[in-house]
C-alpha cells in the first residue's frame, strides 16, 4: 500500500505544483490577473499552492523511500515524480490551454521518460 499511497500523494503534489507554475498564465490570460499584476503578488499566489503541493510531496518521499519502509530508492522515486509530473503538466495544457498542441515530439519525449522509469527499476 506504501507505494499506492506515494504515486497518488505525488499526484496530487503535481497538480498543485503545476497550478502553482502555470495557472497564473491561465489567470492572466481570462484578464482575471493583469500585466500590470505586481510581480511579488504572482509570486505570493503561487506559493499559497505550493504549500499544499509540499504537504503532500515531503510525505509521499518519506513513505515511498526504502530507507524509511517504502519500496522506491531515491533514483526510483525521482524518476516516478518525473513521469507523473509531465504526465500532469500535459494534462494541464491540453485541458487549460486550448490553443496549445501536442506534437509527435512531445510524445517521443514522453515515451523516452516511460523507458528511463523501465531503465530505473532493472536490477
Amino acid at each position: 500500500m506504501n507505494g499506492i499511497y506515494t504515486i497518488l500523494l505525488l499526484i496530487v503534489s503535481n497538480i498543485f505544483m503545476t497550478f502553482a507554475w502555470y495557472g497564473h498564465l491561465k489567470l492572466q490570460s481570462m484578464n482575471i490577473i493583469s500585466d500590470h499584476t505586481p510581480l511579488i503578488m504572482v509570486i505570493l499566489m503561487s506559493w499559497m499552492l505550493a504549500l499544499p503541493e509540499y504537504a503532500c510531496q515531503v510525505p509521499a518521499n518519506r513513505i515511498g523511500f526504502d530507507g524509511n519502509g517504502g519500496m522506491f530508492n531515491l533514483m526510483q522515486l525521482k524518476v516516478i515524480q518525473e513521469v507523473i509530473s509531465i504526465t500532469v503538466f500535459t494534462l494541464f495544457t491540453i485541458l487549460v490551454f486550448k490553443g496549445q498542441s501536442l506534437h509527435w515530439n512531445h510524445l517521443a519525449a514522453f515515451g523516452c521518460l516511460v523507458m528511463a522509469v523501465y531503465f530505473v527499476f532493472l536490477k
